[in-house]
Parts: C-alpha cells; sequence; structure tokens
C-alpha cells in the first residue's frame, strides 16, 4: 500500500510525504530533507538499501513532492 500527499502551508511552503506500509503496517517511510528512507519493519531494510543507492531516484521523489504534486 502506498500513501504519499502534499500541501500548501500558509506561508507558501511546500510539504509532502511518501510511505509504504504492508500487510496493515507500515513498512518504509522517505524522509524528503535527507534523502533517506525510515525502514519501519526489519523486512524493509533490503528495500531501504535499493531505494537509498539510487539517488537519481530518491531526487525524483523530492521532486514530485515539492514542485509536481
Amino acid at each position: 500500500q502506498q500513501m504519499y500527499g502534499c500541501e500548501l502551508s500558509s506561508d507558501g511552503r511546500k510539504e509532502g510525504y511518501n510511505q509504504y506500509g504492508y500487510d496493515g503496517r507500515d513498512f518504509i517511510a522517505f524522509d524528503k530533507e535527507t534523502l533517506t528512507w525510515t525502514a519501519a519493519d526489519p523486512q524493509a531494510q533490503v528495500t531501504k538499501g535499493k531505494w537509498e543507492a539510487d539517488l537519481a531516484w530518491s531526487h525524483g521523489r523530492k521532486h514530485y513532492l515539492e514542485e509536481i504534486c
């Protein structure tokens, strides 16, 4: 399950989040400030390693959350 969203705050800043769940529980979430992923489940460590190794993809997520969304 993927959940993402964006908000425009009253001071004009754009906020966004991108996170995934599995089997009804949190799995992994993106920190767009550090371009890292937080693994909420031990089984998410493999995914975390793969996604953090692809900096272009992480920059794309950040760009989407701050500009497009």
